[in-house]
């Protein structure tokens, strides 16, 4: 039986870092804190690389915000290691939007982190969920 390629509402983007002191616990590897501010880093990255940053949704008088975090801790980074973060978004419904990210370490490409968030578009003026604009679902629909 054939399966049907997987279907995203955005392809993936990419961003890396190097895992600094100030990311790691007294465990001696990176926090569960720094790989939450990396899944946010990462989508916020995204979203300015398509041309959506924090002025341009103030001018529209909509930010998006994180409603719920899955997260799935798979392995440790280390102080200095080289991570490659992937992300995308999965789909879209009137005011939220799934989005998919995994952290890997770079030098052997195993994967230590996996994400998926719901990202709910609000308005700045009355703190609810408000309907995405074509315009933002086709900004992250192309090729960065």
């Amino acid at each position: 039986m054939q399966t049907s390629p997987e279907v995203r509402a955005s392809p993936t983007f990419t961003l890396e870092l190097t895992v600094e002191a100030s990311a790691i616990d007294e465990l001696g590897h990176a926090s569960n804190i720094a790989y939450v501010r990396w899944v946010q880093d990462v989508a916020k990255t995204h979203s300015e690389a398509v041309g959506w940053n924090h002025d341009r949704y103030k001018t529209l008088g909509a930010v998006f915000v994180v409603r719920r975090y899955e997260l799935d801790y798979v392995g440790s980074a280390m102080l200095g290691d080289r991570l490659r973060l992937d992300t995308y978004v999965e789909s879209w419904s009137a005011a939220s939007s799934v989005r998919k990210t995994k952290i890997l370490r770079a030098s052997d490409d195993k994967v230590l982190f996996h994400a998926s968030t719901v990202w709910a578009l609000v308005s700045t003026t009355t703190g609810r969920p408000t309907r995405i604009p074509a315009e933002i679902r086709e900004a992250f629909s192309k090729s960065i």
